[in-house]
């Protein structure tokens, strides 16, 4: 073996554990980048979470002040007033309305409520719907309460636009005006969804 077959084969070693090298510190950047974006990930996906944790939260507050009146068509065709409850106790129920199959259940489950009927105390649900897009989701659901349509009016005077996902409907919520026409508590529920019994003593504990 020559001299120069010994060099060139020894060049050629040292070339291939160079690359070997190379392709481990490669691999070892590959896997340095794979945790970090996974730790990213990991760490955004906890933000997102405490924070939508947050937002579904409920509100409660008390409040002492004159219920503004209204008067809305209804999904029977009929027109309802505020006015028209003076002297007993209603809570209106503002909701997403046509589509939010978690309020329409809401609705389904106040009405099943024996204690709500034994109550004395009238729900009145408020969408920003026609009776034609908000009248499938009633029959889905089986619920018969009359819904108000809203054109959005009553909705901003009592301050529920925004409080849900959509910045121009209203949240989850609602207010509860005694038998004189005032707003006694406003209760706004992200999570879609508050069990009747529940919504009942919040009530309730307020007239």
């Amino acid at each position: 073996m020559t001299s120069r077959t010994t060099t060139k084969r020894t060049a050629g070693q040292e070339a291939h554990h160079a690359h070997a090298r190379a392709e481990r510190e490669r691999l070892a950047r590959r896997k340095r980048i794979r945790r970090l974006i996974i730790v990213t990930l990991s760490l955004v996906a906890v933000g997102l979470v405490a924070f939508a944790l947050a937002k579904a939260v409920p509100t409660s507050t008390s409040t002492s002040e004159a219920a503004p009146g209204f008067t809305l068509k209804t999904t029977a065709g009929t027109t309802v007033s505020l006015s028209d409850y003076r002297g007993k106790p209603v809570v209106l129920y503002f909701n997403e309305g046509a589509g939010c199959g978690s309020c329409t259940a809401q609705m389904a489950e106040i009405e099943r409520s024996a204690a709500f009927k034994a109550s004395g105390i009238t729900v009145l649900p408020i969408v920003m719907n026609s009776a034609e897009q908000i009248l499938p989701d009633l029959k889905q659901f089986g619920v018969t309460t009359p819904y108000l349509l809203d054109d959005g009016s009553v909705s901003k005077a009592y301050g529920t636009l925004g409080t849900g996902m959509h910045e121009g409907l209203p949240g989850h919520g609602f207010i509860l005006i005694d038998a004189d026409g005032v707003k006694r508590w406003f209760g706004n529920y992200p999570s879609m969804f508050v069990a009747p019994a529940e919504l009942l003593k919040e009530v309730e504990a307020r007239l």
